[in-house]
């Protein structure tokens, strides 16, 4: 009974010792992955990379990291990895069907890597979502929207669906629409574009320059539209300014709205 007894503390020992250096190293090794992926992501050696890319690397870092300190945990505790790698490899499918999403972002972000659709910093419209790329990790993508949300997209998805790129070309054309009463002139509300878009400082004469012209009719009203081009960096403000520009000029000079049709049902 006694050596029993005396089996027992000794195995309860080295369990508990075990589990007790494991629980150490588990804590101390997510302490030390924090600060190493805290240090890389302030380490000049990334100065001169592109940003998708640094921040894709650091979540592969920091993902490795992390499997490295799980299997030392796994040996701290005694269990043979034989035993470890048997258990995965008659898993696989089940686990393979399990990470078929994790799997699909993971070659999702690779691709986006590659081929480089857009970059961090780019302003992009893509599986419905608009804003501003932020950071693209091991999986997921980070859009930052006009109002400040965070949306993230996995990079399957994020693949897979069309990509608008608003930030790729260093000029944009701004395209405007008015509409007036049929009886007003043409050239007159031609006039009244050209001018507004000429006093602009920031409209560009290149690659065309400002043209205005009727692209509709109806039995009430005309449609004007005004195309102008300007920096990409520049495109809201001149957006905004010519909208409220133009408006103030067509009602200085007298343009009428078009004809409001009210129609009644006969009762």
């Amino acid at each position: 009974m006694e050596k029993f007894l005396s089996f027992i503390t000794e195995l309860a020992t080295t369990i508990g010792t075990r589990i007790l250096f494991a629980a150490i190293l588990l804590l101390v090794g997510r302490l030390i992955i924090k600060n190493v992926v805290r240090l890389l992501r302030g380490n000049h050696l990334f100065d001169k990379t592109d940003a998708a890319v640094r921040s894709f690397t650091l979540s592969f870092v920091e993902i490795g990291l992390y499997v490295l300190l799980v299997i030392s945990v796994i040996g701290i505790l005694g269990v043979p990895m034989a035993s470890v790698v048997a258990a995965l490899a008659s898993a696989s499918v089940a686990i393979g069907l399990a990470l078929q999403g994790a799997l699909a972002n993971l070659a999702g972000g690779i691709m986006l890597l590659l081929f480089r659709p857009f970059q961090i910093g780019d302003y992009i419209d893509a599986a419905g979502v608009s804003g501003t790329a932020k950071e693209i990790t091991f999986f997921y993508t980070v859009l930052v929207t006009f109002d400040n949300k965070y949306v993230t997209i996995p990079n399957g998805t994020l693949m897979n669906a069309n990509v608008v790129n608003y930030s790729t070309a260093p000029v944009r054309r701004v395209d405007l629409n008015f509409s007036c009463a049929r009886g007003e002139s043409p050239s007159k509300l031609q006039d009244i574009l050209l001018e507004a878009a000429f006093a602009n400082e920031k409209v560009l004469d290149e690659p065309e320059p400002p043209f205005a012209c009727i692209t509709g009719i109806t039995d009430e009203a005309m449609q004007f539209s005004l195309r102008i081009w300007c920096q990409n960096e520049y495109y809201w403000t001149v957006y905004f300014d010519l909208n409220q520009k133009i408006i103030e000029a067509l009602t200085k000079n007298g343009v009428h709205a078009p004809a409001v049709r009210v129609t009644t049902e006969a009762r």
